[in-house]
């Protein structure tokens, strides 16, 4: 089985201290990608909305100092230029996938785009999102199913390993879970990310931080060091990722 991607970090980029004390970590666990929210659109304005262009610059420093891939997400089109000189993969946020203007600016151009479904959509509907960029042609895409809203409580999201499957028969596209959104919770992290491989995701998304308790957004689903090694061993102990 080929080796997934894994992308990690934390939910937001919260000072300069936070990713030099993360990144040299992922890197030990040979990490490569490491996600990092510098614009946080969240449901509530009392929210923490993230670090806005300082962020961007410590991301962009992170990029420089350690040699890393950096994911983060765009929430307006007047940021591409910025993002575009210390971002390598542009995530387009679930609450944006509709926004079909902002959809065709990124096909306009030719960087790396990772769409994540909403969490009220369809396949169909995710898959149309999708068509937005690549008709405009930019074929850098990938795929991320992060749980969708149904009745069900038990779970933050529920995440709905069928897309997988579906969209890789759809489009000829790489997808990845983003586990943390889709659970929002981590003890069943490692058997769903397992599922998710099977499934036919060819990489997982998951978040990272050096002391959750503190996190300025999503503490409760976002791992600690021991808890994020301990879940790398789990999957490769299934032989679900070989050797990274």
């Amino acid at each position: 089985m080929k080796c997934p991607t894994i992308i990690a970090g934390p939910c937001a980029v919260e000072s300069m201290e936070q990713m030099r004390t993360i990144v040299p970590f992922l890197l030990s666990m040979k990490i490569q990608y490491i996600r990092a929210g510098a614009f946080k659109p969240r449901t509530s304005p009392d929210d923490f909305q993230g670090l806005g262009m300082e962020g961007l610059s410590i991301l962009e420093a992170v990029r420089r100092e350690y040699s890393v891939k950096i994911v983060s997400e765009i929430v307006d089109i007047r940021h591409l230029e910025r993002m575009c000189q210390c971002v390598d993969i542009l995530q387009v946020g679930a609450r944006n996938m509709d926004n079909y203007e902002l959809l065709k600016e990124l096909g306009r151009s030719r960087v790396h785009v990772l769409l994540k479904r909403h969490m009220s959509a369809t396949i169909a509907e995710f898959e149309k999102a999708a068509q937005y960029i690549l008709q405009e042609g930019n074929p850098n895409l990938i795929l991320c199913e992060r749980g969708i809203r149904t009745f069900e409580n038990a779970t933050r999201n529920t995440l709905d390993l069928s897309c997988c499957a579906l969209m890789k028969r759809r489009l000829d596209l790489p997808i990845i879970v983003d586990i943390s959104h889709s659970l929002g919770r981590k003890d069943i992290a490692a058997p769903m990310a397992k599922a998710a491989l099977a499934a036919g995701a060819d990489g997982l998304m998951i978040e990272v931080h050096q002391q959750p308790s503190i996190a300025l957004s999503d503490a409760a689903q976002q791992m600690d060091f021991i808890e994020f090694e301990d879940f790398l061993q789990n999957i490769r102990a299934a032989g679900a990722m070989g050797e990274l």
